[in-house]
């Protein structure tokens, strides 16, 4: 009680745009175990029961991943690890990651191909590690899919989003056919227009998995410029351009205020609306998207189990 009581008075008392702190009601948030360490407590920065994403970049050691999402747990919240199928090297090592996650109490994945170009092994997108039947034998009873609102050149080099569709239609048919609960975890984008318009395109063509829409925290320009390059995020990307011409804002810290304000008008307009969830990408630093979180959000939060 003392650390719920410790978060809840860090928040400050002003006030609060209903619809936005209805839209961030329930948020998720990701650190990777490096991150996760220069974190004395979670539960002074984070409500109870947030979901938080354990972000697997190549080259971490499973160990790391592991220990990270115990503490998680252990500090009462609920711990979402990375499974990028192109590292995994073949079902024998799946097996094991899943089995050393449960052993801990996880039991929900977010299922991505991975940021390796070529798979290293047996499996080469999240797909594959869905047909494994792993995750559903263990227990696991959430997955997370990647949603790219922009489109991925990765995926479709051609500049379409056609192998993206024919993904997200075959993972659709998957949770008809299956327990598995699911949403559509997507990559941060700057600009509503574009998420509203492939939100409405999936609805359109009967994909209806929840989304969880990506939002990069507070941060330097700079660095969501670099990131946002790195990542391959799509036209909103100009959000940024356009404030880095203005050299009245240059120096001055992004907020994703505008993105999450036409969002969540766009919400409230229009319950239906595929949007239930934002997820934070805390590219300023994982304490600061906290802090920004308990000045837009609402006062008591939810928990992200639903």
């Amino acid at each position: 009680m003392s650390n719920i009581l410790s978060f809840m008075r860090r928040k400050p008392e002003t006030p609060v745009n209903p619809s936005v702190a209805a839209l961030l009601d329930g948020f998720s948030i990701e650190v990777m175990p490096r991150t996760a360490q220069k974190i004395d407590d979670f539960r002074a920065i984070l409500p109870p029961a947030t979901r938080v994403y354990v972000a697997h970049i190549d080259g971490t050691p499973i160990e790391d991943m592991v220990a990270t999402a115990a503490r998680l747990v252990d500090e009462g919240f609920t711990a979402m690890p990375h499974f990028p199928a192109r590292i995994i090297a073949d079902r024998a090592m799946l097996s094991d990651w899943i089995t050393r996650y449960a052993d801990t109490g996880v039991h929900q994945a977010l299922l991505l191909a991975g940021g390796v170009e070529a798979p290293r092994g047996d499996f080469h997108c999240s797909m594959d590690l869905m047909e494994t039947g792993l995750f559903d034998a263990a227990g696991f009873d959430r997955l997370h899919v990647g949603g790219h609102p922009e489109g991925n050149k990765d995926i479709d080099p051609d500049g379409s989003d056609a192998k993206v569709m024919d993904a997200l239609r075959w993972k659709q048919a998957f949770s008809e056919r299956t327990d598995a609960h699911m949403a559509i975890a997507t990559q941060f984008c700057f600009e509503a227009q574009p998420v509203i318009d492939w939100t409405d395109r999936l609805q359109g063509e009967g994909i209806d998995l929840p989304i969880h829409i990506g939002v990069a925290g507070p941060a330097k320009l700079q660095t969501l410029i670099k990131f946002s390059l790195a990542c391959g995020v799509g036209p909103s990307l100009r959000v940024l351009q356009r404030r880095a011409a203005d050299l009245t804002k240059l120096v001055l810290p992004f907020t994703p205020d505008e993105i999450l304000t036409d969002l969540a008008v766009h919400k409230a307009a229009n319950p239906g609306f595929g949007i239930e969830s934002v997820h934070l990408f805390p590219l300023g630093g994982i304490t600061r998207t906290a802090e920004y979180t308990q000045m837009h959000g609402q006062p008591t939060a939810h928990t992200a189990t639903a």
